[in-house]
């Protein structure tokens, strides 16, 4: 998981989270890179949008996330969340954009757990 956290933290690209309700309904949104917190664990910020009441239903999400450059570089994390606070003061210290939120609508932190990770093509056999 150390490498997996260097990585997200020293590779710019594009991050996609998707996920889908109890029905089988899919959605994809953008969103930014996790958050590694603790040693086996890794976290979203979410606003309380379709994405978040998703994972109430259905703990599985998949991140796809896409490295800039030329090509089709990245990582494929397979997740299970397995818990989530309303922390704002915690929100706030880890969150990486540093603007005002005038909307003030609460935030979440989605935990996770990493039940797979692949290269962005391919099964990760060479």
């Amino acid at each position: 998981m150390k490498a997996l956290k260097f990585y997200f933290e020293n590779t710019k690209g594009t991050g996609v989270l998707a996920t889908a309700d109890s029905n089988g309904k899919v959605d994809a949104a953008i969103y930014s890179r996790p958050h590694f917190l603790e040693e086996d664990k890794l976290a979203f910020i979410m606003r309380d949008r379709l994405t978040h009441h998703n994972l109430t239903s259905n703990p599985h999400a998949t991140f796809l996330f896409i490295e800039n450059g030329p090509g089709y570089k990245g990582k494929r994390l397979f997740l299970k969340k397995i818990r989530e606070e309303e922390n704002p003061e915690l929100v706030g210290k880890i969150k990486r954009r540093r603007y005002t939120d005038e909307n003030q609508e609460p935030k979440f932190l989605v935990y996770f757990t990493l039940e797979k990770e692949l290269p962005l093509i391919g099964d990760g056999t060479k």
